[in-house]
């Protein structure tokens, strides 16, 4: 694997852990198929922490927490 791409992983370390747990991304990192970016955006994808996803987390959390007051009204 590239020098940067090592660094990059190692200064970020929830990125370590997870390419540790996904580790059939490291053919593709090494080969040049994937790089850094795509690697966090993936992993993002993967373990639902895009923006949209947490917007709707909320939005789930909000219809339960209403239909519970609904049932206690």
């Amino acid at each position: 694997m590239q020098l940067y791409l090592q660094m990059a992983f190692r200064s970020n370390q929830k990125d370590y852990l997870r390419l540790k747990e996904n580790s059939y991304f490291i053919k593709d990192l090494n080969r040049g198929i994937l790089d850094y970016k795509m690697f966090v955006d993936a992993m993002k994808e993967k373990y639902k922490e895009r923006t949209t996803d947490k917007l709707t987390n909320v939005m789930d959390n909000m219809e339960l927490i209403s239909s519970v007051l609904n049932v206690f009204k």
